[in-house]
């Protein structure tokens, strides 16, 4: 059984998060941010000389072009021809010879995120071949699964940010994170929501040491969750170590360098709560390698998941495999169309017993609204309009 193509699919889905339009337009890559009107995905399926395929998800949001050429150029060619991994031995096994030969590129970024997307895809195919639903592969006790509601941005706006987190509260959501940054906004959060509610804040990066300090010793009194990524540069673990003295609980991992950057986050006590992004870190394989390093370290791990394609459900069978009070996170917002209708939308909901990733996409969904199409094989790569 060998693979034979690899198709990269570039998507863009509107979206509706009840937000006004922004004074400004700005060129963002921020999928939080007030300026977008649409999500991007960038989608990889694996073909198998059998008609087996396997469905994975890179990151990059509005950069998608450059991980989608990573894909093309240096990535999908080291996997076409070889034969499918049948265990996750094999999966992790070709992964490592992969990144060896790419790692003059980068051990983070495009060529991390088109390997994240690949090794996806190689989990999904195992499944269907073992024909076993990838949380039962993994080894999960559980295959009940609840969601929390990761809000996009509401430009610090306290009145807006208090109305749609009492929205999200009505809709079933008991856990909710921020995009916001301004104390007001996040005080505003808090007064609106009962007292048994969670409220997390993700800052994307934006403060020093010293800002982060002063940020933090104002939010304790509200009592979060925990903060995300507080300090630039995100690998500041030195500073993120001091940081946690404050005693808010801090979250992190999205943006280091692959699975081995959580290894300084760990040694460094640096977090709370470790966060692989699945579509990001080096794909399911290497999410197990930091699932099993937060073990050892006695460090809690809560996956990153701010997609709604192969990603997202890869990610929801992961949580499946940590403790039952880990909850996955979602994008709280309105797509105009599903990528996956028969996915479950409840707040909890139970995994799929079908086997790989128990879904694939739409496809009158992804021709619709299908920004680029590429097709590799040992031929080359062929592009469609």
């Amino acid at each position: 059984m060998k693979i034979v193509s690899i198709d990269v699919i570039r998507v863009a889905i509107p979206f509706n998060a009840q937000r006004q339009a922004p004074r400004q337009q700005e060129t963002t890559f921020n999928a939080a941010s007030s300026s977008l009107r649409r999500m991007e995905t960038l989608l990889v399926k694996i073909s198998c000389d059998n008609g087996l395929c396997g469905w994975g998800e890179a990151f990059g949001h509005l950069a998608n072009p450059v991980t989608e050429q990573a894909i093309c150029t240096l990535v999908a060619p080291l996997f076409i021809g070889k034969p499918l991994p049948d265990t996750a031995q094999a999966i992790a096994d070709l992964m490592q010879q992969a990144e060896q030969a790419l790692h003059a590129f980068g051990r983070s970024g495009p060529v991390r995120y088109a390997l994240s997307a690949v090794d996806i895809a190689l989990w999904d195919a195992l499944g269907q071949r073992q024909d076993k639903p990838l949380w039962q592969l993994l080894g999960a006790s559980r295959q009940r699964v609840e969601r929390y509601a990761s809000l996009v941005s509401y430009d610090n706006d306290p009145v807006a940010v208090a109305r749609q987190v009492r929205r999200a509260w009505d809709e079933g959501f008991t856990t909710l994170k921020l995009h916001e940054t301004a104390f007001a906004a996040i005080q505003a959060a808090r007064d609106a929501l009962p007292e048994q509610a969670e409220l997390m804040v993700d800052v994307n990066c934006p403060w020093t040491r010293e800002q982060a300090t002063q940020q933090a010793h104002e939010l304790r009194a509200l009592q979060l969750g925990w903060l995300e990524e507080p300090i630039w540069p995100p690998d500041d673990y030195q500073g993120l170590a001091q940081l946690k003295r404050v005693g808010v609980p801090l979250a992190a991992g999205e943006n280091v360098d692959g699975d081995w950057g959580f290894i300084h986050l760990l040694e460094n006590g640096a977090v709370d709560v470790a966060q692989p992004s699945v579509a990001k870190v080096g794909g399911i394989s290497a999410a197990l390698r930091v699932f099993a390093a937060a073990q050892q370290y006695r460090v809690r791990v809560v996956p990153h998941c701010f997609y709604y394609g192969a990603g997202m459900l890869a990610t929801a069978h992961l949580v499946a495999l940590l403790p039952d009070e880990v909850k996955m996170e979602v994008p709280w917002i309105a797509f105009e169309a599903e990528l996956y209708p028969d996915f479950p939308q409840e707040t909890v909901f139970t995994l799929s017993a079908r086997p790989g990733l128990g879904y694939a996409p739409d496809e009158e969904v992804l021709r619709r609204y299908r920004l680029s199409l590429s097709q590799i094989t040992d031929k080359g790569v062929r592009r469609y309009a």
